[in-house]
């Protein structure tokens, strides 16, 4: 019995090498979403949970997250994600359930392989009012179109290149028992450019005079000279 070898063709193993190479057998990252994730009532469950909570609950922020109009929304919604699963290990069974109500309307940004938080991401402290504030304003824009795109590029947080650390904005709710000063270099610097003037002023006239007082002694040496022998000479008539 003959067994006959197939018969390979550069054509044949062109296109195993495509199928090799394909990104479906790579196992590329996808993050979209055929059916919206993002529910009607995700304003109610945020409000109540807003209700519930001390709204001067101090959490962080993040200050420096790039202004992309794809990802924006949904990085922050990713940090927002992380903070409600942090919250629900400290909080009570009433406030728990709430949490988790909130969490569940988040909770999708989790099936994307997002990559580590980047070490360049700098976080502020803010009002927890803030940051449900901007949770419902993330979801709400993000919901007309989330099944319209894909985010797999969003994967990695990206950072503002050499920006300040900006407080956020504060919200209306908010108290301000955690919100941080305002930065106060800028009064100093002022205050040290107008007072610097002044110093050299008054070190420039100490100088001038004590130099004019040191050419003075030594313009007349004779005339002391001469006063100190009358005076000596007067002394001695009158002995």
């Amino acid at each position: 019995m003959v067994v006959l070898a197939p018969a390979w063709s550069p054509t044949t193993s062109l296109l195993l090498l495509l199928l090799l190479l394909s990104p479906g057998l790579q196992g590329t990252p996808d993050c979209s979403f055929r059916h919206s994730p993002i529910s009607s009532t995700f304003a109610i469950k945020i409000g109540k949970l807003s209700k519930y909570l001390l709204q001067d609950y101090p959490v962080t922020v993040a200050s420096n997250l790039q202004d992309d109009k794809l990802c924006g929304a949904f990085w922050r919604l990713v940090l927002a994600q992380r903070w409600m699963g942090r919250l629900k290990t400290v909080a009570g069974s009433e406030m728990e359930k709430l949490l988790e109500d909130v969490n569940t309307e988040i909770h999708f940004v989790t099936s994307c392989a997002f990559q580590p938080l980047p070490s360049c991401l700098r976080f502020v402290q803010a009002n927890i009012s803030h940051l449900l504030q901007d949770t419902h304003q993330q979801l709400e824009a993000l919901k007309p179109w989330i099944t319209h795109r894909n985010f797999s590029r969003c994967l990695e947080l990206q950072c503002q290149p050499d920006s300040p650390t900006l407080l956020p904005p504060r919200s209306p709710g908010a108290l301000g028992a955690t919100s941080l000063p305002g930065p106060q270099s800028p009064l100093l610097l002022l205050l040290l450019l107008l007072l610097l003037p002044v110093a050299l002023l008054l070190l420039a006239t100490a100088w001038c005079l004590c130099r004019w007082r040191r050419r003075r002694r030594t313009r007349y040496p004779g005339e002391r000279v001469s006063q100190q022998g009358a005076q000596s000479g007067w002394r001695g008539s009158r002995g």
